[in-house]
């Protein structure tokens, strides 16, 4: 069987990678959702409930892990974020695996990886073409600090963890703008699918859909 053709999707917090990825999947391309992932695996019977509990002891409420409670624990504690780093993402890469066997078992052309810190862990590596969603900074902002119990300093420690925007999009294989209207975004997920499908994605070149 041959392996679908594998797009890492990324971008940062508030650019619009999650309505980039609705607009893959309505165009029929599997997506693999790595933060979803992390939900299932804290959630009631998840499989890094135990663990995570272990490592954290008393963040486990009613079966499941107190994503809130968890936040604090690690929030500006390197050594503790690694430690639940550990826990978290080989069960996100054997996720991953299955998903993708499974494109494989149904001959899909491609799958989407979708992955907040793609570049910053390597998990462009995984990937055939990569694609980062990109908005103006000042939209950005607008978007994040409107969501419930967002602050200006968490956010603006969420994004120091995060590579800047300007070279993601130097790194990137294709740029997809967001914040421009969602017809722009989508003609350019739409050209992304098209070429790939066309085999004219070869090489690492920076494209802009």
């Amino acid at each position: 069987m041959k392996r679908p053709v594998i797009i890492g999707l990324t971008g940062s917090i508030g650019m619009g990678k999650s309505t980039a990825a609705r607009m893959f999947r309505d165009l029929g391309i599997p997506v693999f959702d790595a933060d979803a992932t992390v939900h299932v695996l804290l959630g009631p019977g998840g499989g890094a409930v135990a663990a995570v509990e272990e490592a954290f002891p008393g963040v486990v409420k009613d079966g499941a892990v107190d994503r809130g409670e968890l936040g604090r624990r690690v929030f500006g504690d390197n050594a503790a974020l690694r430690r639940l780093e550990r826990i978290i993402h080989p069960r996100v890469f054997r996720a991953e695996r299955r998903f993708i066997a499974k494109a494989m078992r149904e001959r899909k052309r491609m799958v989407v990886r979708d992955v907040p810190l793609l570049f910053e862990t390597g998990g462009d590596r995984r990937c055939d073409v990569t694609v980062v969603v990109s908005a103006p900074a000042h939209m950005q902002a607008q978007r994040v600090l409107a969501r419930p119990g967002m602050t200006r300093e968490r956010f603006e420690a969420i994004r120091a963890k995060q590579m800047p925007d300007a070279q993601k999009r130097r790194r990137a294989d294709f740029v997809v703008p967001s914040g421009l209207g969602r017809g722009l975004t989508r003609r350019a997920v739409t050209g992304i699918v098209r070429k790939i499908m066309d085999g004219k994605t070869k090489g690492r070149r920076r494209r802009h859909a």
